[in-house]
């Protein structure tokens, strides 16, 4: 269970190898990727700090549905090319947005959330969708966050067969 877990203080490499054993924990033995993407999203929600918003974007008929996820209410769908969702599924590549005021096309589901990071779910050469985390605070993600929240996502991807 997550009230188990307990986070070290120190870098955020130490953080995230923490998060990844405690994922893995998580997804072990669950062939299930709602089941997984659930316990996930509340993982880091509740265990990152300075988090707003953390969830799942599924791909859908080329569209970004909203999977499950921890926070305010969310944007039901997301365009493919829109928004740092739409963005980083397009590319295929994790985006650092570290002022959304400042992204040209930002979609606004939340008008707290000051800055996201989305990382691309990507099985093989199919795009299945994206991991979505917004924070209060301008500047708050980087590249060690991006490091750590791919390896969590590559741990998702790993945990069901399709």
């Amino acid at each position: 269970m997550l009230e188990t877990f307990v986070m070290p203080a120190g870098p955020k490499s130490v953080v995230y190898a923490t998060l990844a054993r405690h994922a893995e924990a998580l997804v072990e033995g669950v062939n299930d990727k709602i089941a997984n993407a659930a316990n996930l999203s509340a993982m880091l929600y509740h265990m990152l700090p300075d988090i707003s918003w953390s969830g799942f974007y599924f791909l859908k008929h080329k569209r970004l549905i909203v999977g499950p996820f921890q926070g305010k209410p969310a944007c039901v769908t997301v365009a493919v090319g829109q928004g740092v969702c739409g963005q980083a599924a397009t590319m295929r590549k994790s985006l650092i947005v570290g002022d959304v005021a400042s992204f040209p096309g930002h979609i606004y589901c939340d008008p707290a959330a000051r800055s996201e990071i989305v990382i691309p779910l990507v099985k093989g050469d199919k795009l299945l969708g994206v991991l979505d985390l917004d924070a209060p605070v301008t500047e708050r993600f980087d590249e060690d966050d991006r490091r750590g929240l791919e390896q969590i996502a590559a741990i998702w991807l790993r945990s069901f067969k399709r």
